[in-house]
C-alpha cells in the first residue's frame, strides 16, 4: 500500500463526501492537510486488531470488510463497506485500539483522515460534530437491528431480508441483484456458516423463489420471496 503521486484532488474528494457538505472551503482545506490517500490492493490489510487508531478512514471507491478472527480460527465479517463509507471514527474517539481488522475486498481508493485534525475541527464546527454524531449513531441502529435479525429471525429470514434490503420501497415485481462481494464474506456477516447459506439459497432455488448465476441472483416474485417463511 502507497500514497500515489498523482495528485489527486484531495480537497475535492472531501467536498463530495456527504459528512463534510456545507463546511467551507476554507475547512475541507484545513481536513485536507490532515488527510492521506491510501491506494489498496485486493487483499491488502489497512489495520490489524489491536492497532493503535490515529485517524479514520473513507472509501472513495473499492471495497472494505471489518472482521475478526475467532480463537478457532475462524472469521466473523461484522461489516461489508463500499463507496462514500466510512468506518474506524467510534475507536477513534474512544482512544482504544482496533477491535475488528480492515481488509480490501477489492482494489480500493482510501482517504485516511487525522484525528487530531477532525479533533480541531469539531472544537470550530458544530455542523461537523452533529454529521458525525448522525453517522455513529446510524451505526449503532444497524448493529442493534443485526443483534435483533440474529436473535429473533431464522436463518432463512435473514437471508431473505439481505436480498430485499435495497428493495423495501420498490413496487417491481422482479428483480435482480448482485451479491457484493463471495457467498463466504455474506454468510459471516449475516452470522450463518457457508453450508447454511448455500443450503438456503438452494432451497429457494429449488422453491423458484430465486435464481442464482453465480452472484447473480434473480428474484422473480418479490412479493412471493417477502412473505415465504413469515
Amino acid at each position: 500500500m502507497h500514497g500515489n503521486h498523482q495528485g489527486i484532488n484531495i480537497e475535492a474528494l472531501l467536498s463530495h463526501v456527504p459528512l463534510f457538505n456545507g463546511l467551507a472551503p476554507e475547512e475541507i482545506a484545513r481536513i485536507a492537510r490532515g488527510t492521506r490517500e491510501i491506494n489498496a490492493a485486493r487483499g491488502d490489510i489497512l489495520f490489524h486488531k489491536g492497532d493503535v487508531s490515529n485517524g479514520f478512514h473513507l472509501i472513495v471507491y473499492g471495497q472494505v470488510k471489518l472482521a475478526f478472527t475467532s480463537p478457532q480460527g475462524g472469521e466473523k465479517v461484522v461489516d461489508i463497506l463500499g463507496q462514500g463509507q466510512s468506518f474506524g471514527e467510534a475507536v477513534m474517539f474512544m482512544d482504544k485500539p482496533y477491535m475488528v481488522y480492515a481488509q480490501a475486498l477489492t482494489d480500493s481508493l482510501l482517504l485516511h483522515l487525522s484525528k487530531a485534525v477532525i479533533m480541531d475541527e469539531l472544537e470550530s464546527d458544530p455542523k461537523l460534530g452533529r454529521k458525525m454524531i448522525a453517522g455513529l449513531s446510524m451505526r449503532l441502529h444497524h448493529l442493534i437491528t443485526d443483534v435483533e435479525s440474529y436473535s429473533l429471525h431464522s436463518g432463512r429470514q435473514r437471508i431473505i431480508g439481505y436480498l430485499l434490503r435495497e428493495n423495501l420501497e420498490s413496487d417491481e415485481k422482479s428483480i435482480t441483484i448482485t451479491l457484493p462481494t463471495n457467498k463466504g464474506v455474506i454468510a459471516s456477516r449475516l452470522n450463518l456458516t457457508q453450508e447454511h447459506f448455500s443450503r438456503i439459497l438452494h432451497e429457494l432455488s429449488e422453491k423458484g423463489l430465486i435464481v442464482v448465476e453465480g452472484r447473480k441472483i434473480q428474484i422473480p416474485d418479490v412479493e412471493k420471496l417477502r412473505v415465504y417463511d413469515l
